[in-house]
């Protein structure tokens, strides 16, 4: 495994981090700390893992708070982004991470479902890159990082609202490309199947090239490269072992 990336690739930087506070995006939020960068922990229902995630950034010399939001909500988002705002006087780097991931047979999908799961996985990424984008502008420079997923591609019947909003999220990350350029670099991360303690994946193992599920390290290096390019925007690095090859 690679080693875990660290230094100050983003020294005096501020980066904010939805869904932080566990599994992959508290991976995240500790590795841009790791690089360099003060971070804003956002989450919804995980409030002692942002804690603990704010607590371990803060550990590195960095600074680093916790803001609840519903970031599906326009409100919750506004008052994010100007949380962090006013706490840090700027914002470089916004990850999109927060989503929820379920199965529903379609005859079954409600539109409760349906309404759910697209406002969590698209429409959140979309109310938060407008409301980061301007605070962006006024330095002149900013990079989007939207976690969608390798559902964006793959065609998996019982997971259709959620192929859906991931498809619908790599396109977003196309267009806030085109839209916030020069300026602004959006580009989007699709993992595989992220392995964390007490899970068992061996299916996904046995299938990928690489023979092994994805770690939160993986992504976070991946939004570390995308954070810190100066000339890659409105693409989607799949970061899965090889699974689309397969």
């Amino acid at each position: 495994m690679a080693e875990k990336p660290q230094g100050n690739v983003f020294a005096g930087q501020v980066a904010l981090v939805t869904g932080g506070g566990k599994r992959v995006g508290r991976a995240i939020a500790l590795g841009l700390g790791r690089a360099g960068a003060n971070v804003v922990v956002n989450y919804n229902t995980s409030r002692d893992g942002a804690a603990e995630v704010v607590k371990e950034i803060e550990a590195m010399g960095r600074k680093a708070i916790a803001v609840q939001a519903d970031v599906s909500k326009r409100a919750d988002v506004q008052t994010l982004v100007a949380t962090a705002q006013q706490t840090f006087g700027r914002l470089d780097i916004l990850v999109s991470n927060t989503g929820i991931f379920f199965p529903v047979k379609f005859e079954d999908l409600t539109d409760e479902q349906w309404d759910r799961t697209l406002n969590t996985n698209l429409k959140s990424q979309f109310l938060c890159a407008q409301a980061a984008a301007p605070i962006m502008k006024l330095r002149g420079r900013g990079r989007i990082v939207n976690i969608t997923s390798l559902g964006g591609f793959l065609v998996w019947p019982s997971y259709l609202h959620y192929n859906v909003s991931k498809a619908g999220a790599i396109m977003l990350t196309r267009c806030l490309a085109r839209t916030l350029a020069p300026e602004i670099l959006v580009n989007s991360i699709a993992p595989g199947t992220i392995g964390f303690p007490g899970e068992q994946h061996q299916d996904y193992v046995d299938l990928v090239p690489l023979h092994r599920t994805g770690t939160g390290d993986d992504i976070a290096e991946a939004v570390i490269y995308l954070a810190s390019s100066d000339f890659v925007t409105g693409q989607t690095i799949a970061v899965d072992g090889g699974r689309l090859l397969v």
